[in-house]
């Protein structure tokens, strides 16, 4: 859903932030316009002083912030785990904004669509972003030895100039490791410092790199004094083409890899060593706009001066546990984005008028025409939150192409982790689980599973979070997420609470193709669901085993005592001497875990909290004239676990079983629309107001 002003949680993190600033960045010390003593010029030719510095006499004066001017942002990212550092570096910009911004994000096929889908959903008015394929821009940097972690993309801000539109004149490029603490907009209005021939902005590098002095026979790169860390990048894009930016900078790196090696830093090795050879065309920048906490940094020369900080750069690859006596100040800052609430920035830019993000409208336009006064109104607002989703919140491999194979797919919320490391000990194939969490709670997912051997071991098991939003629990938007990023032709389709027998991931993928489900048999292949009502118990590695449980009273059919008629159409008694699958007849309320082709019909959305949410989906096959064929050596198990909110709210509140009641009304209503006289046999499905899960 999307907020229609600033929220009022907003300034309550508006001030944790302005604490953590003055309680760590006011070290004292004369500073003009952020800029410390010794900060390199805004204006002439930069030089090199005697220690190093790159830096001038001259003191610039602030200058004007370009009120709602479209602000342009180039950024390179691959890959899931800087993804999420993109998220985080974009929250910060978020945060202090106030101008209409455009990313221009450069990314691997992985990254884009994690991205894709999160701006999609995100819906923050006033921000555009453009995509750039990464792989076509390989060939033009694959040719350069690099020995820095990034890789090949570590060099790709090098060809920005050719590969942005060509009437982009400015840009501002930063790494995903920056964090902002101010308003981004301060750095744009540095564009006007610039020269006539000034064509770059930079901070000057805070380590001693470049001097060549760290060990014995150490030789870095050519670089004027210290250098310039590329970490954050004014670009005058029209200037570089005009200067014919593309053939000096082959020029240099084809000349220095005559006697180096490979660049040791990515692209800042050659943006220096054409610094070095043309001094006029960089800006150097103060030093607060790239503070570098790198293993080796100069920074608390720029820090200790300087009262107003303006951007972060964790430039160390250890990023957060670099060793640094301040760290943990800098961390704070950091941390402070990382579980911030991005729903909080989906507010409007006031006095900058900008089209809203698509389909913004449309939400709005349905928010408006609901009844606050209607008992339903939680309902109905639910199913229109539009929810921020982060798919692929972790790396993982995609299965390789085979025939048959089939994923898992299930939601949780954070009170549903313990289950992953059963369930991963149960299913060795894929799984696509998507997981309903807050800013702050996919965090501790993340440590989560750091710390998990079982999880943190498998690598196709893919993750995505839905951040929370809104009273009641969208478990069909959840399932929707999982399905549409499974992978495999094949989903079995399930819950977080269940664990499937050791062998069904191998049974299943062999049924697949001894029924020929998909080219010549449109069917939905049922797993028999059972439950133990211990905590500890012995899982049965056989049907065998599971029958003598069953009948000891260890295990029983699922819900039998408060929801027979969700699973009864299985007919267990058939299941128990059944040898071959055999065919079962769709009734009322029947809500079977099922194995399905990819390309099934998604879950209804307008099911949100408990209640009908997997009987309407079952409904759905049975209209599209799937089979329903139940599997004789195949089962799932529930483990029991304390009653989510949204049950205790069903089974106490009349209002919440009324509610659902006009839900299933709703959706009998749009199957006869949809099937005509054919939806009448489910009517009687909709009759009794007494219907679960």
């Amino acid at each position: 859903m999307l907020p229609r002003g600033r929220p009022r949680a907003l300034g309550a993190a508006a001030l944790l932030l302005l604490l953590l600033l003055i309680g760590f960045f006011q070290f004292g010390g004369d500073v003009e316009y952020g800029r410390p003593r010794g900060a390199a010029a805004l204006d002439g030719e930069p030089s090199a002083d005697r220690g190093g510095h790159n830096r001038s006499d001259c003191v610039p004066p602030r200058p004007p912030l370009p009120k709602c001017e479209l602000l342009h942002v180039a950024i390179v990212c691959a890959g899931p785990n800087s993804s999420r550092d993109l998220v985080t570096l974009v929250k910060s910009v978020l945060f202090y904004r106030k101008n209409p911004l455009h990313f221009h994000l450069v990314t691997d096929t992985m990254a884009r669509n994690i991205l894709e889908m999160l701006f999609h959903t995100w819906m923050v008015p006033a921000v555009r972003v453009s995509f750039y394929d990464a792989e076509e821009l390989k060939p033009q940097v694959s040719w350069i030895p690099n020995k820095h972690y990034s890789g090949l993309y570590g060099l790709m801000k090098l060809v920005l100039p050719a590969t942005l539109p060509p009437d982009l004149a400015r840009v501002i490029v930063l790494d995903t490791d920056v964090t902002f603490a101010s308003d981004i907009a301060e750095l744009w209005a540095l564009f006007a410092h610039f020269s006539d021939k000034q064509v770059i902005g930079l901070v000057e590098n805070q380590s001693d790199w470049y001097l060549g002095n760290l060990w014995r026979n150490h030789r870095p790169w050519p670089a004027l004094g210290r250098g310039f860390n590329t970490g954050v990048i004014l670009l005058r894009l029209d200037r570089l083409r005009q200067a014919g930016w593309e053939q000096m900078w082959k020029l240099t790196a084809t000349r220095e890899l005559l006697t180096l090696p490979a660049t040791s830093l990515a692209d800042q090795d050659i943006f220096n060593a054409v610094i070095k050879e043309h001094p006029r065309l960089v800006q150097p920048l103060p030093c607060v706009w790239n503070v570098q906490l790198s293993d080796h940094t100069l920074a608390e020369r720029c820090y200790s001066e300087a009262s107003d900080l303006k951007v972060i750069h964790w430039n160390s690859p250890k990023k957060l546990r670099v060793k640094n006596k301040h760290v943990d100040h800098f961390r704070n800052l950091y941390l402070t984005f990382l579980e911030y609430d991005g729903n909080l920035l989906r507010r409007e830019l006031f006095g900058c008028p900008s089209p809203p993000p698509p389909g913004a409208e449309q939400v709005q336009r349905a928010l408006a025409q609901l009844d606050e006064e209607d008992a339903c109104f939680e309902f109905r607002q639910q199913q229109l939150t539009v929810h921020r989703v982060h798919v692929t919140f972790l790396p993982h491999e995609p299965p390789p192409p085979q025939p048959h194979d089939v994923t898992l797919v299930a939601q949780l919320s954070m009170d549903r982790l313990q289950m992953l490391e059963a369930l991963c000990r149960h299913w060795p194939g894929p799984m696509s689980l998507a997981l309903y969490l807050t800013d702050a709670e996919a965090q501790q997912f993340l440590r989560f599973v750091e710390a998990s051997a079982v999880l943190s071991a498998r690598q196709n098991v893919a993750y995505h979070v839905v951040y929370r939003e809104g009273p009641l629990y969208p478990v069909n938007q959840l399932r929707n997420v999982a399905l549409a990023q499974a992978l495999t032709p094949y989903v079995f389709l399930s819950d977080i609470d269940f664990l499937p027998a050791y062998s069904l991931y191998d049974y299943l993928r062999a049924s697949i193709e001894q029924l020929k489900l998909g080219s010549e048999r449109k069917a939905a292949l049922v797993v028999p669901a059972f439950e133990t009502l211990r905590y500890r118990f012995s899982f049965p590695s056989s049907k065998a085993e599971l029958l003598a449980l069953l009948d000891s009273g260890s295990l029983y059919t699922f819900r039998y005592h408060e929801w027979p008629q969700g699973h009864a159409p299985t007919d267990y008694a058939r299941w128990r001497e059944a040898q071959t699958p055999y065919r079962v007849q769709w009734a009322a309320d029947y809500e079977p875990y099922v194995v399905v082709p990819r390309d099934c019909p998604r879950y209804d959305p307008r099911f949100v909290g408990f209640g009908w949410n997997k009987v309407a989906h079952i409904v759905e096959l049975d209209a599209q004239e799937y089979e329903l064929l139940v599997l004789p050596e195949a089962f799932a198990i529930h483990l029991p676990h304390a009653p989510s909110l949204d049950i205790s709210r069903f089974r106490s509140s009349p209002t919440y079983r009324d509610c659902l009641q006009a839900l299933k009304d709703e959706f009998h209503q749009d199957l006869s629309r949809h099937y005509g006289a054919a939806a009448l046999k489910y009517l009687t499905a909709l009759q009794q107001p007494r219907g679960p899960a």
